[in-house]
Parts: C-alpha cells; sequence; structure tokens
C-alpha cells in the first residue's frame, strides 16, 4: 500500500512539475482547441453571422472569415487561438516587432527589449491594456529541451501579431477596421505553429514556407561597399568621397559599392532636385565613383516628405490623409522623423504615386547610375492610423504596391530595406538591416550585436541580413573591435566599412581586408548565449568566440577530430587540437578561428 502511495505521489509530483515547466504539446493543443472571436471597430465581439474559420492542415492554420449576414461590419481584429496558464512566467522568448528596430526577449513576465526604438513606444503602434504586442515571429524555451514557434508565414494584406502577458498568449490579426460586406470573405495570412528541439531546423522549415507565399527577390552574393554616414555624416563634401574612392582603389578595391548617404537632398522628397552638398551636383560624385571602376550607391527615403518639399507643395493628393481629409502629420500618430519633420507620408494606394515611385527610380537608375539604393523610413510607408486612397487596402497593400513600382523602377538594383516594416518587405528587397545604427561604443557594440545574431537565420533565406557597418577607426580598445568584427563575420551577411578609410591602422585594414567577402552563410550558435557559433564555407570550417561579459572567460568548442587551430585575422596557429579546444578571451573580445583538419 505505501509502495502504491509513494507511486501515486511521484506520478502526481511529476505532472506537476511537467506543468510548472510548461508543456510544449498541451500548449499546441489548447491553441488549436481554443475558439477564435472577431471583433468589430469598437471593440465589442462581432454579431454570430460573422464566421472565424480555421483550417490545420498540420503545423499550418489557414484562417478566413465570413460575413454570412446581410449587413456590412466594420472589424477590427481577429483573435485566432488563445493561451492561457499552461507556460510558466519565467518562460523565455524571442519576438520580432512590426518594424525592423524593434525585437524582445526575456521572460513572458519581464520582457526586454533589444533595441531602444520600439513599435508601442518610439512608433506609437496601438496595444493592449496589460498585453505586450509582438509580431510576425514567436519563439518560446519553454524547461526542457523542445521549443515552440509561432510565425506568420506570409504578410500579403494583414498583420499577424500576439499578445503576451505574464499567463497568456493571444495570436491575432489586425484587420483594421475594413468593412467585410455580406457575403464576403477576407482571407487572412497563414500561421505556423511548430515544435522541435533544434532551433535551427524550426527555422529552416519557417522559412521554407514563407519562401512558398514569398519568393526571395535574389542578388547572388551579399554586397560590400563604403559607406558615407559614420565617418561624415549629413556633412560629407564631394572631397571626403574622392579621398576614400581613391584609397579603396589602391588599397581594398573589394569594396564594390561606395554609398553616399542622407544630406545630398535639398528636402526629404525631392530626391531628383539640386542641394547644397557635393557642390550642388550629386552627380557628378556618382559619375566619378563608376568611372573609377566602382557602382554608386545612394540613400533614398521613398515614402516620406517635408512641409518644404516640392512634392508636398505641388502634390497633397498624393498623401496619406487624416480623418478631416488633409494630409496626415505623422507626428500625430508615430514617431516625426528626425529632420525638417513632421513628415507626410506617400499613399502606394494611389495609382499617381506609384507612377512617381517608379519614375524615380528609373531616373536613378537609368540616368544617375545608381545600382544600390539604400531605402530608408520605409515604416512611414506602412504608417498606422491614416486613410488611403483606396478605402479597402490595408497599410501593408500600401506599402507594397508602393514598393513593387520601386522595384519596377530599379531594375536590376540592389534594394536594402532600412527602418523597414520588417514582414511585409517579404520578397520586395534583396537586403534586410538587422540591427538598429552602430556607433563606436561597446553598449551599442554588445545590443545591435544581440539583435543581428537572433536574426542571423534570416540571411540567405529571406534575404542578405546587413548587420550594419564594421566600424574599425576611434579610441576604442582592440578587444572590443575584435569582438564587433568577430560578431558581423558571424552574421555571413552584407559587408559595408564605415570608416574614413584615409585614417584606417594597417593592422585593422588586415581585419577589413580578411572580412571580404562575407561568407554569405550564417554561424550556427548553440543557444542564445551567443558564445560559440561554426560555419562551414567553401574555405573550410571556422569557430566564432564572442566574450559578452566584461571580465576575461574561457570559451571551449567541442572538436569531432584533430584540426590545427588558426587565428583567421593574424594567420597566427595557436596549435592542434582533438576533443576540445579552449580558448580564455579578455573581456569583450572576440575570435575568428580556422579549424584545418590533421590526416
Amino acid at each position: 500500500m505505501k509502495k502504491c502511495n509513494l507511486l501515486l505521489l511521484c506520478c502526481l509530483l511529476g505532472s506537476v512539475i511537467t506543468a510548472m515547466a510548461g508543456d510544449p504539446e498541451r500548449f499546441v493543443q489548447a491553441l488549436k482547441n481554443s475558439m477564435p472571436l472577431a471583433y468589430t471597430a469598437d471593440g465589442s465581439p462581432a454579431p454570430s453571422f460573422i464566421k472565424v474559420i480555421r483550417s490545420w492542415k498540420g503545423t499550418f492554420c489557414e484562417v478566413r472569415v465570413v460575413n454570412t449576414g446581410s449587413t456590412p461590419v466594420r472589424l477590427k481584429e481577429v483573435i485566432t487561438g488563445v493561451v492561457g496558464k499552461i507556460l510558466p512566467a519565467a518562460t523565455p522568448f524571442y519576438a520580432e516587432g512590426f518594424q525592423m528596430l524593434t525585437q524582445t526577449a526575456g521572460t513572458l513576465a519581464k520582457p526586454e527589449n533589444l533595441g531602444n526604438y520600439t513599435d508601442a513606444g518610439h512608433y506609437k503602434i496601438p496595444q493592449p491594456d496589460g498585453y505586450l504586442a509582438v509580431y510576425n515571429l514567436l519563439r518560446l524555451y519553454p524547461a526542457g529541451d523542445v521549443q515552440l514557434l509561432l510565425g506568420y508565414t506570409s504578410s500579403k494584406r494583414f498583420v499577424g501579431k500576439f499578445y503576451l502577458s505574464a499567463d497568456t498568449i493571444k495570436v491575432v490579426t489586425d484587420l483594421e477596421n475594413l468593412e467585410l460586406l455580406p457575403g464576403a470573405t477576407f482571407n487572412l495570412e497563414e500561421l505556423m505553429l511548430d515544435t522541435g528541439k533544434d532551433g535551427n531546423q524550426l527555422l529552416d522549415r519557417f522559412a521554407d514556407r514563407i519562401h512558398h507565399f514569398h519568393p526571395r527577390l535574389e542578388f547572388k552574393q551579399p554586397p560590400t561597399g563604403w559607406c558615407s554616414w559614420y565617418c561624415f555624416g549629413p556633412k560629407v563634401t564631394a572631397q571626403n568621397i574622392y579621398d576614400n574612392l581613391d584609397y579603396i582603389k589602391n588599397n581594398i578595391p573589394a569594396l564594390k559599392y561606395i554609398q553616399i548617404d542622407d544630406g545630398y537632398q535639398p528636402h526629404m522628397g525631392d530626391w531628383l532636385e539640386v542641394g547644397n552638398s557635393f557642390g550642388g551636383n550629386v552627380q557628378q560624385v556618382l559619375r566619378s565613383i563608376r568611372d573609377k571602376g566602382f557602382e554608386p550607391a545612394i540613400w533614398v527615403a521613398p515614402f516620406i516628405c517635408d512641409s518644404n518639399s516640392t512634392i508636398y507643395k505641388n502634390h497633397k493628393d498624393w498623401l496619406v490623409k487624416d480623418a478631416t481629409g488633409a494630409p496626415l502629420r505623422s507626428d500625430l500618430v508615430t514617431f516625426g522623423g528626425w529632420r525638417w519633420k513632421p513628415w507626410y507620408v506617400l499613399d502606394g494606394t494611389n495609382p499617381a504615386v506609384q507612377q512617381h515611385l517608379e519614375q524615380l527610380f528609373r531616373t536613378m537608375r537609368n540616368d544617375w547610375g545608381v545600382t544600390y539604393f539604400k531605402l530608408d523610413a520605409n515604416f512611414w510607408g506602412a504608417i498606422h492610423g491614416g486613410y488611403f486612397y483606396d478605402k479597402q487596402a490595408t497599410r501593408v497593400e500600401a506599402y507594397r504596391r508602393g514598393m513593387e513600382a520601386v522595384i519596377k523602377g530599379s531594375k536590376d538594383a540592389f534594394l536594402l530595406g532600412c527602418n523597414h516594416p520588417l514582414w511585409p518587405s517579404l520578397g520586395l528587397v534583396h537586403g534586410s538591416r538587422s540591427s538598429m545604427d552602430i556607433k563606436r561604443n561597446w553598449t551599442v557594440f554588445e545590443r545591435s550585436g544581440r539583435e543581428n545574431l537572433y536574426r542571423a537565420w534570416q540571411n540567405g533565406r529571406l534575404w542578405w541580413n546587413d548587420p550594419d557597418c564594421l566600424v574599425l577607426t576611434g579610441a576604442m580598445p582592440d578587444n572590443e573591435f575584435n569582438f564587433h568584427a568577430a560578431l558581423l563575420y558571424a552574421t555571413g551577411g552584407m559587408l559595408l566599412s564605415g570608416d574614413d578609410l584615409t585614417k584606417i591602422s594597417p593592422e585593422r585594414l588586415n581585419v577589413l581586408r580578411k572580412a571580404v567577402p562575407p561568407t554569405a552563410k550564417a554561424a550556427a550558435f548553440e543557444n542564445t548565449d551567443f558564445e560559440a557559433g561554426r560555419v562551414t564555407t567553401a574555405a573550410g570550417q571556422q569557430v566564432i568566440l564572442l566574450n559578452w561579459q566584461s571580465s576575461a572567460k574561457k570559451i571551449s568548442v567541442k572538436l569531432d577530430k584533430t584540426y590545427e587551430v588558426t587565428d583567421y585575422w593574424t594567420g597566427k596557429v595557436l596549435g592542434s587540437f582533438s576533443g576540445n579546444f579552449s580558448l580564455e578571451l579578455a573581456g569583450h573580445d572576440g575570435r575568428v578561428l580556422s579549424l584545418t583538419s590533421k590526416k
């Protein structure tokens, strides 16, 4: 009898421990069994004749909303499913933001912003009281070895998101108060719900399904080049460009694209007009770049204009409107802009705007010779809180229609999305910025580094990741520059130098040379500690070691056979090792090591 009671107690205790740890399979079943609900524009439950129909096909869920009644209804959102009190409040997670600069980690009870610019705080995107709104992709790490992935595999019309609290997760689609007519149907974005022990394999399956709806905009290799912004800012001169162009040609010609950043234009929106920069002749600078054998690249913010621009003065009918029919001031609904604000927004659903964007980029591509466009402030193309020319269009559709016009005009040029709505950009850009702007200080190296590594899986799958510029000049200590260089190498994405290269030291020029070309393949890290990653390329196997803490730390790597280990930057041989290799790194230090098999 005592043995039976003891056995029963053990079983009950095991059940309690499993429940406390969070059971991924219980989570999946709870989500599939929960009842979907639609809500009207005033936030009340939709009438019974509004039907939300879910269809699960393995790990994928199709969702339709049908009006079976005789009256139209404006719908705010659909709650596809709800799971409560299954995962503990201490469950770690990672989630994407609506726009590029937002990423969230931490736990359900204590979320942590990875960047400085949040959807809710900086961009003022509404979220319900008591919940954190995250978007596109939610990865959950319950205690144990099984992970959960919830993600939207498409972004053609609607915004997919998740509402999180300490004990509840809601799966949500934003319907933006669109009117659903009698007999009509809204087909929502597909949801993927998957579990597995290997996070990299989960992301592989997720990326494959995204390709089904959004084939990747192909560009053979991640670009390399030089950017003027992080050394000269908006005060860049033609001579700055020419001096660095000559240096690059003589010392590191592999930096193919020479990018002129923000500052050449007279006003936001007037991209073809003459400003004071470059003596009023930016086209001559672009021609000089071409004449020296390099590719001209330029910064453009296609969806915005300011009140002094020709666009605003002559084409107010092109702009997203407020409730009164006047051009919408961006600062009344979101971040107003960083210069010449408040900005106004070109309406991508307006055929005249589409024609304008196509012609703008055709002129820059054909007449100016630009072969690379850094598209900034693209978030505003999907601005919330406005009224579009097409009354039935969503903000995702407004953005995507505008971007399709950009693609037509730019032809074969490389398109980099920056400060953009992340998932709505699927299939519309060749490259995607994966972190906030770089600065020459440790705090930014660390925070932008985590942003880049959480998104490294996207590189080569959805687009080429742009981890922002590699900066190697300045007064920071060598170990922190080593960390920064090793981390960017681990991303495998685009590689642009952000330095005035006329001032770079020979030692750091060598690092820059060795960083080009990028591997085009992100290193795989075993967990989100991001201390040891591996990547195999045509050049062989490499290990990236990163010490995030301020004190020295020994980091170990398991070896499947005997290897000669070499420092990738310097070529110094560290010795031959088998079974296990350990290296003590100074605080805030990083290494890239090459492994050569010993037969």
